[in-house]
């Protein structure tokens, strides 16, 4: 499928894909993928950051390749690393057949039969359905050395092995970048991409949201649970619910025939929606009863 040529039309294949974007979103979506920039996004856990990337490579028909990253994250395990046994069993077998050319077999057994492609390098090859979706998910977690590697990817989209040279991709992919905000990430990997906050949805569009995703839902049940979790994002918590929780809730509510919230199986579900101990004590009881007062008598 090709790119959308406008900004409506970004919000029309995000829609498609059961994302229900506001026109911020859209719109930055819309230049990364014009422009052909990186796009980095921010916000907290749950909000939807990820789900954008799968989106995109649902509704576009693209590859979705995943960089899941993590504390130690080195080159090995994202981009490359050579199949030593391999390298060394043809060493051995050259060797027994005389073959002692040392340049030679340097370069037979540095050359891609023997080469094992982590995501960044399976993201730079071509691919007959277009350029892949790369999403590197949550960088935050990893260091700044790894975010230093990351320049040449995000600028020029290739990387460099010192044993075969820079491999380039024909087409760059398209790129998602998210973060959790954990730490700050460095300005010289910002500066290489278009930036977008996503923050928790307003009601409204929660409930678009919650009605795209969970459809079996009674109507009423889902007015109130989205009343319900833009309430309690007020309070003081440890970790507010996200979208991802908002859902899960509903699913979870669906699940015991629930038509509406009432006190006892709020308390009874909160564990699904708060994931923090001290949270849940804090909501439980009077709390939650006194928010859905609230909303029946607002």
């Amino acid at each position: 499928m090709t790119l959308p040529a406008s900004i409506d039309d970004t919000v029309k294949l995000l829609s498609s894909g059961g994302y229900v974007a506001d026109r911020a979103l859209s719109t930055v979506v819309f230049l990364a993928l014009r422009m052909g920039r990186p796009l980095l996004l921010e916000g907290e856990a749950g909000v939807g950051k990820t789900e954008i990337a799968k989106v995109l490579a649902k509704t576009l028909g693209r590859k979705l390749i995943r960089l899941q990253c993590y504390e130690g994250l080195d080159v090995s395990s994202a981009v490359y690393e050579w199949n030593y046994a391999a390298q060394m069993m043809a060493i051995r077998l050259a060797e027994a057949e005389g073959a002692v050319d040392r340049t030679r077999l340097e370069h037979d057994v540095f050359s891609e039969r023997y080469l094992v492609k982590r995501p960044l390098l399976q993201a730079l090859e071509p691919d007959t359905a277009g350029a892949p979706i790369l999403l590197i998910d949550e960088l935050d977690r990893t260091d700044e050395a790894f975010e230093a590697f990351l320049l040449e990817v995000l600028s020029d989209a290739q990387v460099t092995i010192p044993e075969l040279g820079t491999i380039k991709a024909q087409e760059p992919p398209i790129v998602i970048v998210t973060s959790n905000r954990t730490r700050e990430i460095h300005d010289a990997l910002k500066r290489r991409c278009l930036y977008h906050w996503v923050d928790y949805p307003d009601a409204e569009r929660e409930l678009a949201i919650l009605r795209a995703k969970a459809p079996d839902a009674p109507a009423k049940l889902s007015a109130e649970i989205v009343a319900f979790v833009q309430a309690i994002r007020k309070e003081e918590l440890f970790k507010a619910p996200g979208v991802a929780e908002t859902l899960d809730w509903a699913s979870a509510l669906v699940e015991l025939d629930a038509v509406a919230l009432d006190p006892a199986v709020v308390s009874d579900t909160l564990g699904v929606l708060l994931k923090y101990q001290d949270d849940i004590q804090k909501m439980q009881g009077a709390p939650a009863k006194k928010i859905l007062d609230e909303i029946r008598a607002g």
